[in-house]
């Protein structure tokens, strides 16, 4: 690895959970309910670091860096959303946490979508935000020109994990840009990116997600033939997926709350965390007591 460890509030601490055959990096901050932050691509556990000191301040945050990515195990297989799953609920098992409410943007929603389905008892609340759910009608209209472009290059074997070699920084930056409207994120934030996508193996972990996309797919399909989304969810969309994945999730759960936030990018935690704050907070706390609701200003 080439950079520098970016700081982080004083609050965060990090720790190495055995789960599922392998360790996850697991950051870690405050108490109270349990929250799960789970990521996406090209992202690790700093995609939440403007929200985390917030959400602290009445919550457990939990946020892995998923298998694969960032410090947790470079595994050679497990990248599809029902093994990612099971790494979700060790963690809570290690951890002592009965339920959690668990927040998850891109590549993390069909993780924690399934975790749903899966384990209703476990999740409290659900928040998901700019993805896509496999086949699941409702991204008609967004998959109209087909695909965007990376999922076919990230999903052919071995081929992106050879080109990029070497131009890792350019290829992260440009999901950086555009996932931003062009302004870019914090310096520690993309160099702590980068370095987390750098080098060949790091390359292989991220594309299997992509490569795994058909079992998850069919493990969306069969989750949801046998049960529903029966917790509250909240589904954020900004650009590029507006609506759409609200539009899927609409069939399958009983209990769905959208909201599209206006001029906002795809890295929704780092482009508007304050509005993406004020979108969660009344949203997670809606099952605490009263006198636990007051929360300090918005970073």
């Amino acid at each position: 690895m080439s950079g520098t460890a970016p700081p982080r509030p004083p609050q965060v601490q990090l720790r190495r959970i055995a789960t599922n055959g392998i360790h996850l990096n697991v950051a870690t901050a405050g108490t109270g309910p349990a929250i799960v932050l789970l990521h996406g691509f090209p992202h690790t556990w700093q995609l939440w670091s403007e929200i985390i000191g917030p959400l602290s301040t009445h919550h457990r945050v939990i946020a892995p860096d998923l298998r694969g990515c960032g410090a947790s195990t470079h595994a050679s297989d497990g990248y599809d959303a029902g093994t990612l799953a099971d790494d979700i609920t060790g963690i809570l098992d290690a951890l002592a946490e009965s339920t959690a409410a668990v927040v998850a943007i891109d590549a993390g929603t069909p993780v924690a979508v399934l975790l749903a389905l899966r384990h209703p008892e476990r999740i409290r609340r659900l928040i998901v935000m700019e993805a896509l759910l496999g086949s699941l009608p409702g991204a008609e209209d967004f998959l109209a020109a087909g695909p965007p472009w990376w999922f076919g290059f990230h999903a052919v074997p071995g081929l992106g994990e050879k080109v990029l070699i070497g131009h890792e920084a350019q290829y992260i930056d440009w999901f950086l840009m555009a996932g931003s409207r062009g302004k870019g994120v914090r310096p520690d934030v993309r160099a702590a990116f980068i370095d987390a996508y750098t080098g060949s193996d790091a390359l292989r972990c991220a594309f299997s997600y992509y490569r795994a996309l058909p079992t998850t797919d069919r493990q969306l399909d069969d989750a949801v033939a046998d049960g529903r989304i029966s917790m509250p969810t909240l589904a954020i969309g900004a650009h590029p997926a507006g609506t759409t994945l609200e539009r899927q999730l609409r069939p399958i759960a009983d209990d769905l709350t959208g909201h599209v936030i206006a001029d906002c990018g795809h890295i929704i935690p780092l482009d508007r965390p304050r509005e993406l704050l004020r979108l969660m907070t009344p949203f997670l706390d809606a099952d605490q007591p009263t006198g636990s609701r007051d929360h300090p200003p918005s970073p």
